[in-house]
């Protein structure tokens, strides 16, 4: 699927907001991709479609998980996660993306995963940092990005993490696993 053609089918699911992420993810993930040896048609289709399933009703959400299957504790978070696995389901069903490796890259793209593959690591990093995204320590991010990509990873997730508990949010599992798994494989 070509470029235009994917933000033609996403671009009526987002907000206008959302879509200018949505191209600044897509850019951001085709510098990554470029950068670190990733697929670039790949990593450009993945960002395209990372939320599309952001403004889906909730209720609508709950349902493909339950029918799908999907994994049970995700209804137990917070549903801002659940736009990612529903999203991948829908990116194939409704727009006929049947990639695996794409599919598992918007999947992942909130919480990581262990074992995250390259495309899996530039479209959660490009979510983190494109350049629309302003908030603290995202800058510090940027620049590790440049030269690191699991570096910034790690400091993305250890970002993420710290919010979430300063907040006396729950984390979800899958990004203390990927964090575990990121900091393992890299040396710490």
């Amino acid at each position: 699927m070509e470029r235009e053609q994917a933000l033609q089918i996403v671009k009526p699911q987002l907000t206008e907001h959302r879509y200018q992420h949505t191209l600044g993810v897509m850019e951001t993930a085709i510098s990554l991709a470029g950068k670190y040896g990733a697929d670039i048609k790949k990593a450009e289709l993945a960002a395209i479609f990372h939320d599309y399933a952001k403004f889906r009703p909730k209720d609508e959400m709950r349902q493909i998980i339950e029918e799908q299957k999907m994994p049970a504790i995700l209804l137990e978070f917070n549903s801002e996660l659940w736009h990612a696995p529903v999203g991948a389901f829908l990116a194939e069903k409704e727009a006929g993306i049947d990639d695996k490796e794409i599919l598992d890259a918007i999947r992942c793209h909130t919480s990581g995963r262990i074992g995250m593959t390259l495309l899996d690591k530039v479209i959660y990093l490009a979510d983190y940092i494109e350049p629309g995204r302003h908030f603290p320590g995202v800058d510090e991010v940027r620049e590790m990005a440049e030269n690191d990509l699991d570096r910034a990873l790690i400091q993305s997730m250890k970002n993420t993490i710290q919010f979430l508990m300063k907040k006396n949010q729950p984390v979800f599992p899958d990004t203390f696993n990927a964090y575990n798994s990121i900091v393992q494989n890299s040396g710490g």
